[in-house]
Order: C-alpha cells, then structure tokens, then sequence
C-alpha cells in the first residue's frame, strides 16, 4: 500500500468535504444534470482518443498508485552479486532452479540457464522493458486526458447553465439558486482533475520510471553474469543506478 497516495486523496477530499459542511448545506453541492455533464462527457471525450480496451483497462492501472510492490534496489544489487558469484564458481547451470520473487528476474535466469547467447537475453528483456513501459504510458495519458477534459466539461456545463438562465430572466428570484447550479459543473470538473486523474497520472508515471528502473538493473546484472565478470564490476556498475548517498553503504 502507497500511503502517501491514500493519505493525500484523504487529505485532499477531507478538506473540501470540510468545507461544503461547515459552509452550509450539503445538497446544495449535489446536482445530477451537471455530474452527467461532467462525468458523461469527459468519459466520451477521453474515450474518442484511445481503445475501449485501453480506456477501462486504465482503471484497473490506476490501482498501481495504490498498491505497488517493487525490489528495492540495494537488496536487488546484493542478490545479483551472489548469483554472480555462484556463476562464477559454478557456471551459469549453478543457477538453475534459482528462487526469486521477481519474474522479470527469473526469466533472464532461466533464459540464461537454457544456453541463449547474451544478446537474445538481452534483446529479449529490452523488449519486454519497452513493452510494459508503453503499457503504463497509456494509462498514465488516459488519466492526464481526464484532468485535462475534466476543467473544459466543466466550464461547457457552467455556460449551458448560464445560457438557461439568461434565457428565463422573468423571475428575479430564480437567478441566484440557478447560477449556483451552473457553477456546480466547473467545481466539479475541477475536483475530478485536481484531486483525482493528474496525482494519480503523475504516480503512475513515477512507478513507471521505478519498474524501467529495476528492469534495467536486472538487465544489466544478467549481461554481466553471462559475460563472466567479476561481481565487484557488476556491484559497481549496479550501483550507479542509485543516489550518490546510498552507493557507499548500499543502505538507506
């Protein structure tokens, strides 16, 4: 569980909830035409960019910036370093049957263990690195393309409420309760984007650059363990992939 996400969308919601409670009454912030405006139409218009199969997928994406579970890198280095040295001791067939939690790392060591040369473990790898990293990409622009259509739906719901408005002037009385209706799309249109589709588009993205980051580690490992050199280069070469402060002890 990512608590800075959960503890942000609370935060975020929470505050806004506070408000519209201590300010007055809370059914005078609820307003169905201007939600199915918003909703409706940020939904369609997002939809008409990407697949159906893209778009719903997002959601089930979106659930990365909640729960996510990733090597850490200095435990990844350590584990590496001793595969590299078994290698070493007793070629590449002593890491058959290696246990990991990773699968991106158990299929490079089992690619490894079956005789591949280095460049088919190699390009095979890369390729599954590229492909997850456009996987996350487009569920990362499908919540971008909500904060951006969000605002815009919002503000098109406050100018058809304006319109109606304007367009029945004969009751004075009316006008306040009715421009308060309209605006209702735009807070709406603005909740959606700001608390909810860009934070959860800007984790995504963040957890995208994390995974590239430990395949690409693991990668590298791999090309290193095949080529048979010596687990102190592959741990130095490792270990340019962390922050300077962490690369002398390898802890945090």
């Amino acid at each position: 569980m990512d608590l800075a996400t959960l503890v942000g969308l609370i935060a975020a919601v929470g505050i806004i909830l506070a408000a519209i409670f201590t300010g007055g009454s809370v059914g005078m912030f609820v307003d169905v035409p201007s939600l199915l405006i918003v909703v409706g139409g940020t939904s369609g218009a997002v939809m008409m960019k990407f697949t159906m199969g893209q778009f719903f997928g997002a959601f089930k994406v979106a659930m990365r910036a909640f729960m996510f579970k990733i090597d850490k890198p200095e435990e990844l280095i350590a584990q590496t370093v001793e595969m590299a040295n078994e290698a070493r001791k007793g070629g590449l067939l002593a890491l058959e049957g290696k246990e990991t939690n990773n699968a991106f790392l158990a299929k490079g060591i089992q690619m490894m263990v079956d005789g591949h040369e280095p460049e088919v473990v190699r390009q095979t790898l890369v390729n599954d690195l590229n492909t997850a990293v456009e996987r996350h990409d487009i569920g990362k622009n499908i919540f971008k393309s909500i904060g951006d259509a969000a605002p815009a739906m919002g503000m098109i719901g406050t100018l058809i409420g304006l319109v109606q408005m304007l367009s029945n002037m004969s009751d004075p009385s009316a006008i306040g309760p009715a421009m308060a209706v309209a605006l209702l799309t735009t807070l709406y249109g603005a909740v959606i984007a700001n608390v909810f589709a860009i934070p959860i588009a800007d984790k995504l993205g963040l957890r995208a650059n994390e995974e590239a980051m430990v395949k690409s580690m693991i990668i590298d490992s791999l090309q290193g363990i095949q080529e048979g050199r010596n687990p102190r280069v592959i741990e130095e070469i490792l270990k340019t992939y962390l922050p300077s402060s962490k690369r002398q002890s390898g802890e945090e």
